[in-house]
Formats: C-alpha cells, structure tokens, sequence
C-alpha cells in the first residue's frame, strides 16, 4: 500500500471503535505488564548477580566474557538467518486465519533450517574463537571458553526463535515466564554455587549453558501445545513460503545492521583498550539497557498487533494505539533515565570502586536512550507494515556512521568515545524512523497532552539536580533514593496536570490485569 492509499486519520469516536481499542489495549497492556514484571525481576536479579560477578571475579573477567559475547553475536547472525523475527508475523498470520497447513510447514521448516544452520556454525565458532582471542582481542585467555560460546550460541538462537513463535500466538505472558522468571533464577543460583565452588569464569558460563537448556526444553513444550493439532501432524521437513524467505532474508540483513549498533563498541574498546576497560563499559551499557524496558515491554506483543492492523488497513486504530502507548513509554521511562544521567557515579559504585570510571559513558549511553523511547515503536511500525526496505536504509546508513564514530572517537576518549557514537546513533536512527513511519504510514504519536509530560520532566529534572547539589554522587543508596524521588515527583505532576480519557483507560487496564494475573489468568484472558 503507498502512502497515496493509506487513508488520514480522523479521530475515532464510534462506540464499536472504542470497545476495539479497548480490546486491544487491554492485550497490549496486560502482556506488557506481566513482561515488565519480568524483565523487572530479570534486571533486578542480573544487577544483583552482575554486582556479585564484579566484586568476586573482577572488571578483567566480565571484560573477557562480553568479548566472547561480541564472538558470539556475529556468528550467530548467520545462524539465525532472520527466521526468529518472521517467527512473531508468520505464526500469529497462519494462526488467526487458521491456516494449519502453512503453520506447521513454517514450524517444521523454521525449526529444521535452525538446526542445521546450528550444528554447522558451531563448529566453525570452536575454530574461530581462539584466533579472535588471541590475533585480534589480544587476550588468549578467551580461548579456553569456546566450548560455552559455541553452546550458548546453539541454544540463544534456537530459544529465541521458540520465544517468537509464542509471540506469534500471544503467549508473551507465559513466555516471560519461563524466560525471565525461570531462566534467570537458575541462572543466579547455579553461578553463586559454581562461583562458590571456586569455578570461576567458567562456572558463570556452565551456569548460563545449563539456564537456556531448561528454557529451551520450556519452550518447546509451551510451542508444541499452543499449536494446533492439525498444524502438529508431521508432513517432512516443512516448505516454506517465499514471502517467508523473502521476510527473513530481510530481517538477516537488519540482524547485521543491529549486530553493528549492539556491538560495535565493544568489538573497537577490545580491540584498542584492555579487556579491564571493556569490562567497566560493558558494565555501564548493562545499566543503560535497562532504560528502554518499557518500550521493550510493549514491543513484546505491539509487534503481531501491528502486523494485523496493517493487513487491514485499520490505520485509525493503528494510530490511537501508537500514541497512547508511546506517552506511557516515556511517563514510565523518563524519571529512570533522569536518575540515571545525573547520578551515574552512584549507580556504578555499586559494582566496585573500579567502575565508577564508566558513570560518563553510563550518562551519555542513557541520553541515547531518551532518543529511543520518546518515538516509540517506530522500528517496528515499517517492519511490520512491509517498510522494512526503508527501516533497512536507515540503519544501514546510521551503522557506518556509528563504526566511523567509533573509530574516530575511542582511540581518544575511550569509553566515553564509545558511548557518544553509540548515543549518535541511537538518536539518529529514531529520528529518522519517526519522520519515516510519518511520511509513509502518516502515524505520528504527539498531540498536546504530551505538554504535561514535558513539563512533568522538567520538575522532575530540577528536583534531582537539586538533590544533585545536596548530597553528590554519594553511594548506591543516593542513586536508589534518587530514582523513587524522581519517580514520585514525575507521577504526582502527571496525576496533577490530569490523565486523559483513555490514559485513565490504560491505568485501569492495567491495575485490573495485574489483578488477575496474580490470580492464575492464563494468556489466554488477554488474547
């Protein structure tokens, strides 16, 4: 469909239109939440186990293992081959229109290519890594793991193709779950025992090696019955649609560009700077990925949304759902991110005296995520409504300048460098996305009740500069109080200044999810 066609959006107000926005906002939200809970959980937990893996193991390790990361992220794009993201469209395509057969040839055929893909380019992982470590990182030591890479490689891939399949059939709430819940409690708890047990390093490796083989047997089990019985008969291999192959060769290439804005950095630190230094960035960019949960959280399920309004031409609903989910993105974003920036000492004191080197790179690193989170899911929007050819130029444009930045800026200023090319880019690519999705789906998330954010934010902002003054970048307690101070003076302003109609909708949607949740709902009640 050309911009031409895709009709201008006039505000809704036929009481059939507000009870389908309601139906869909109540779906979003309610997996949202039970994600966000989640990833909560996660983060809280991985922070805690980070700190434990920082002050047992030391800046030097952590630096080793994101290194074996970076190895890692790029073979394993090959593995992928783009199939986990058609996972999320295809399944949640064939499924609504009960189209059993093409689900079980995209199952069976995803799942085997995966398979395959994975036996052949683990081998080739065993072989490159110690080459890597030693001619390029410099650090030998890396070598001795190649075995745990290869396997994390095997099963990342593998799990998060599953992952999005449940996506597809909006299982994210039983999804996060078993991957954020379970998955990072066997984590936590196998590295504190294997570490206790003076494994070191390698005892984080096996501890993760063994988390995602539980997770992968969840999922297959999860999978299996969220199909339909006619869709599980086995038929071979699986053929796969052209469209799919088309789909995915597409998302491959995106995977690359993602693969140069995620890692990058850490692939020019590790090549100029010690693996110490990598391990104190790393750390700090951890920290700043948990910034954007909240927009990760809406992803989770916007993404099959999307896709299914787009196939309509439900363009109306698609554009009330984009704004009203983008303001609760920053409302939930924005006094995180404040905190983040002006107390970044305080935050990276918490893994050790050594890092609060990173606080800059942390406050920089989370300026660009301010970037990200205030247009939205806009990535997803041309992904999903087969722009993905504009979405691909934007990236591909914004990852050689951010490998140029880096280049230009880290043998200078290191880290910091590291983090403002990352943070130009981050900034860039969204800006650009926005003005996209604008010009060619005629979306645009803003109107004025987005006045009252703004001027919650600034309130906000001179409240913690204040407490800035006051106190200093004193420990991890400061920076802790500063984000609750932060979080009560953004959401007092918000209540004060007044909620919209439909914001009170979304609060109320929520709190009622949130209800249920806890009292057994299924993913079933959000569908």
């Amino acid at each position: 469909m050309s911009a031409a066609e895709i009709p201008v959006v006039e505000p809704l107000a036929s009481t059939v239109e507000t009870a389908e926005f309601r139906r869909r906002i109540t779906s979003i939200s309610g997996h949202s939440a039970v994600y966000f809970a989640g990833a909560l959980f996660s983060a809280a937990a991985g922070y805690l186990l980070k700190i434990y893996l920082a002050r047992t193991l030391g800046a030097e390790a952590l630096g080793l293992y994101a290194l074996g990361i970076s190895v890692v992220s790029v073979v394993g794009l090959f593995n992928a081959a783009g199939l986990p993201t058609a996972g999320a469209r295809f399944v949640a395509e064939y499924s609504s229109a009960g189209d059993y057969v093409r689900l079980g040839a995209f199952l069976r055929g995803g799942f085997g290519i995966l398979g395959l893909g994975n036996l052949l380019l683990g081998a080739v992982l065993l072989a490159l890594v110690p080459r890597i470590a030693v001619r390029f990182y410099h650090a030998p030591a890396l070598a001795s793991y190649s075995w745990a890479l290869a396997a994390i490689m095997l099963l990342g891939v593998v799990n998060t193709f599953l992952g999005q399949c449940m996506a597809g059939y909006r299982a994210v709430a039983r999804r996060s779950m078993i991957t954020q819940f379970a998955g990072t409690f066997i984590t936590v708890i196998a590295t504190v025992v294997l570490i206790s047990l003076r494994f070191g390093l390698s005892g984080y490796f096996v501890a993760q090696v063994a988390s995602a083989t539980v997770v992968f047997g969840l999922l297959g089990m999860s999978v299996w019955k969220l199909t339909p019985p006619a869709a599980r008969r086995m038929g071979g291999f699986g053929n796969v649609e052209r469209r799919v192959v088309t789909f995915s060769a597409t998302s491959f290439g995106l995977a690359i560009v993602h693969f140069v804005l995620a890692q990058s950095d850490k692939i020019t630190l590790g090549h100029y700077l010690s693996a110490k230094d990598v391990g104190i960035y790393a750390i700090a960019m951890t920290m700043v990925g948990l910034i954007p949960l909240a927009l990760t959280s809406v992803n989770q399920i916007f993404s099959p949304t999307i896709a299914e309004l787009h196939a309509a031409g439900n363009y109306a609903l698609l554009q009330r759902l984009y704004a009203s989910l983008t303001k609760w993105i920053l409302i939930l974003t924005l006094p995180l991110a404040l905190s983040v920036i002006i107390f970044s000492a305080s935050w990276m004191s918490i893994f050790g005296p050594a890092f609060r080197d990173g606080a800059t790179a942390l406050s920089v690193g989370a300026i660009g995520q301010i970037f990200n989170c205030v247009v939205g899911s806009v990535g997803l929007l041309l992904l999903m409504s087969d722009k993905q050819t504009s979405l691909m130029k934007i990236q591909v444009v914004n990852a050689i300048v951010m490998v140029l930045l880096n280049l230009l800026l880290v043998p200078r200023f290191g880290m910091v460098g590291a983090a403002v090319a990352v943070s130009i880019g981050v900034a860039a690519t969204n800006l650009w996305g926005l003005l996209a999705v604008r010009a060619k789906l005629r979306l645009f998330p803003y109107d004025r009740s987005y006045f009252k954010v703004g001027l919650a934010m600034a309130v906000t902002a001179a409240v913690l500069l204040a407490v800035h003054k006051y106190c200093g970048q004193g420990s991890w307690r400061v920076a802790f109080a500063a984000t609750v101070i932060a979080y009560v003076c953004f959401f007092a302003g918000v209540l004060l200044l007044g909620l919209g109609s439909e914001d009170r909708m979304i609060v109320r949607t929520v709190r009622e999810r949130i209800w249920v949740g806890g009292n057994g709902a299924s993913d079933e009640r959000y569908a």
